[in-house]
């Protein structure tokens, strides 16, 4: 893979602490004018390969595969003038604004026959991959309960009138999509599609800085809080008619859990502590890539679906000021 990775921002600078560790053929990244210093100092620093400031001369050039890792509203935009271009397209989340950009998007990769990715670490991480194996363990799922909630850090600013795209409900702001992303990628991934969606929040300037999304699955139900004007432990829970599963840390960020079941016994599971928490997505993403695995693409991308569709349906059910 020839990765092509556009935007310098706080995730792309994240993210390349681990690239050493991943087998590209090459890098090219993609800056701005007014990020020309900043880009040429993280091509220096991680080996980067090329480096753009024209997107039209990266998408001509050899790069088979692009990186979104730009502001939300933009992400349709990049995806897909990159799709129609013949590249793999691989997006931060979440993927798309709206359902209507996603199954476009969709279209294009399809017509184009190339595969499209949310970059969603939660999928490939091993504690993850663990928790889905040992579900059965306690028995049928009654509730479950998901909580992030962290004091964005813009979030002071916000409240002073400065509006950065993480509280700008015009790109694609708010707790809902920028944090709950997490929590529904979390259940989609491990028990698919909800009967019904159900969301309240926090809105200050026609964004919602928290809320809870409650999600009916028929025979038990799941919580969703995410908060970016607060903050409380970050504990999940999943509770079965046989035991317990818990989970200490983000669901983005896990590396473990606990499982307590009703006749006392107890379960830890830990994993590697020592690799960066998105080395593991891209491992993933250059083998689908590689292999041209659709059909590995196509259940992420259901997921991703599943996700978009309860994201905009929590957006429709927002009482704006």
């Amino acid at each position: 893979m020839k990765l092509g990775i556009l935007g310098t921002g706080m995730i792309v600078k994240d993210w390349l602490l681990t690239v050493h560790k991943l087998p590209f053929r090459a890098l090219a990244i993609l800056g701005t004018p007014q990020t020309e210093d900043e880009t040429r100092e993280l091509a220096t620093r991680y080996q980067i390969d090329d480096i753009f400031f024209d997107y039209q001369a990266m998408l001509d050039s050899d790069v088979d595969t692009i990186y979104v890792a730009l502001p939300n509203h933009l992400h349709f935009l990049f995806a897909s003038k990159a799709l129609q271009k013949g590249k793999h397209v691989i997006i931060e989340k979440p993927i798309t604004t709206s359902m209507d950009e996603l199954s476009t998007l969709k279209g294009l990769a399809t017509e184009h026959n190339v595969i499209m990715l949310e970059a969603m670490n939660i999928h490939s991480l091993p504690a993850y991959l663990s928790l889905q194996s040992q579900l059965a363990s306690i028995g049928n799922i009654k509730l479950v309960t998901l909580n992030y909630s962290q004091y964005s850090s813009r979030y002071d600013d916000f409240m002073a009138g400065i509006v950065h795209p993480a509280f700008d409900v015009r790109k694609g702001g708010g707790a809902l999509m920028d944090i709950n992303v997490y929590n529904l990628h979390f259940v989609a991934g491990l028990f698919g599609e909800p009967k019904a969606v159900n969301y309240v929040a926090n809105v200050h300037n026609n964004i919602d800085t928290s809320g809870m999304m409650l999600l009916d699955y028929g025979d038990f139900k799941c919580v969703c809080i995410a908060a970016k004007d607060c903050k409380a432990p970050t504990t999940s829970l999943i509770q079965g008619d046989k035991g317990n599963v818990q989970i200490p840390l983000p669901v983005n960020q896990m590396t473990g859990f606990d499982m307590v079941l009703n006749n006392g016994d107890r379960a830890q599971f830990t994993f590697n502590r020592r690799e960066h928490r998105l080395l593991y997505e891209f491992q993933t993403f250059i083998c689908i890539i590689d292999t041209l695995d659709y059909q590995a693409a196509a259940r992420l991308l259901d997921v991703s679906t599943i996700a978009t569709r309860m994201i905009e349906s929590g957006k429709k059910q927002l009482i704006v000021e």
